[in-house]
């Protein structure tokens, strides 16, 4: 498959659901959604175009709140697709996409503890990365904490 077919059927999958796309350079394609379609993408990439997901990240935003990429790419092709989820405060919560993507399931732990977001469905929200005694509410990745 081609990254024209690729863009191509997104646009055609999601159309008006893509709220910006970012070209930012030839190898990296930013792709900007609405949280309630977070798991809709991932499913049609990772099932449909068969990407491959390579890990999620996330950042506390000067604009109060937090941004969620979900980074994945393409055999044989040179781009990565990140999906761009923009979560405001204080509702920071967003559907897990680990039912469809199990690889997904650690590092949405790993943004739950330190950005302090809030996986819907997760099968596992269980402490990762801080001890179990670390103080709640407190999230060492966050601007206000």
């Amino acid at each position: 498959m081609k990254w024209s077919q690729i863009e191509h059927a997104l646009r055609k999958e999601f159309g008006p659901k893509i709220l910006k796309w970012t070209v930012h350079n030839k190898k990296r394609i930013y792709v900007d959604i609405d949280r309630v379609q977070l798991v809709s993408f991932s499913r049609f990439l990772f099932e449909t175009l068969q990407a491959r997901f390579i890990i999620a990240s996330g950042l506390d935003t000067p604009r109060n709140g937090i941004e969620i990429l979900y980074h994945f790419d393409f055999l044989h092709l040179p781009q990565v697709l990140s999906l761009r989820v923009f979560i405001g405060k204080p509702d920071l919560a967003v559907d897990s996409i680990a039912a469809v993507i199990k690889g997904a399931e650690w590092i949405e732990r790993e943004i739950a503890e330190l950005l302090g977001i809030r996986f819907i469905n997760h099968p596992n929200p269980a402490h990762l990365i801080l001890p179990e005694d670390w103080p709640e509410g407190v999230y060492p990745l966050r601007r206000d904490s």
